[in-house]
């Protein structure tokens, strides 16, 4: 029987021009995409608007409101943090408009400090400018550590590869038990998983009781418009 599962498309992008591409390829097609942002400082990578010395301008405009994000009207995005000092950037993101912002547990000093000032300096739930947060967890970290303050959390992100930041790498094994733990010990909770998803994984992640698959390279592995749209179109129908 087939689950009703929220397929997110993942951009990892290398410039502005790169972004606005990969957006359209998608546009009207999902409701909402995931952007890996990456500062080459928890990961070896860089992403936009990262890519430079110094922020890209075309970040800065949206930032003043003189420009706006990316088919905005088109399609919400999420944005995957992987970068240091998360806690100095996350109010941008809100500014551009992100539905939901990840975080990755093992850049913050104090999960539970931090938290309590995010949701100190967020709109209510019931606003519908409202930000969810979520955050993601390492293969090594062990799933356990985010009992003290799950309760704050709008979801979880499982990842599932070794090396975060690297599209194409293959889902390790062992991350399906602790989704499954996870999901015996929070049933009502929102769990996402990403990285080295394939179709077959995808298909194992929803027996496990995983609610969002975030689909990078098996997606936009080939940068071509047609190939893209039947990609999506596949997983989509799959588990609709």
């Amino acid at each position: 029987m087939k689950s009703m599962v929220e397929i997110i498309p993942a951009i990892m992008p290398t410039s502005f021009a790169d972004l606005e591409e990969k957006l359209s390829f998608v546009a009207g097609l999902t409701p909402l995409v995931q952007i890996d942002v990456m500062d080459g400082r928890l990961t070896s990578k860089k992403t936009w608007p990262y890519i430079f010395t110094e922020l890209d301008k075309n970040f800065g405009s949206i930032l003043r409101e003189e420009e706006g994000f990316p088919f905005w009207n088109d399609v919400d995005f999420e944005v995957d943090l992987m970068v240091k000092e998360p806690e100095k950037i996350w109010r941008d993101w809100v500014t551009l408009g992100a539905k939901r912002i990840i975080f990755h547990i093992e850049s913050i000093a104090d999960p539970k400090s931090f938290l309590d000032i995010v949701r100190k300096n967020s709109v209510s739930k019931d606003s519908p400018l409202y930000t969810e947060i979520g955050f993601a967890l390492n293969i090594t970290t062990p799933h356990e550590t985010l009992y003290p303050f799950i309760e704050q959390l709008d979801f979880v992100q499982f990842m599932g590869i070794a090396e975060i930041g690297f599209q194409g790498s293959t889902f390790s094994e062992s991350v399906f038990a602790k989704i499954e733990d996870l999901r015996n010990r929070y049933p009502e909770l929102i769990i996402s998983v990403d990285g080295g998803v394939n179709l077959e994984v995808a298909k194992r992640l929803v027996e496990t009781g995983v609610n969002r698959i975030v689909v990078g390279s098996a997606i936009f592995g080939k940068n071509d418009r047609e190939k893209v749209e039947r990609a999506l179109t596949e997983f989509q129908s799959t588990f609709s």
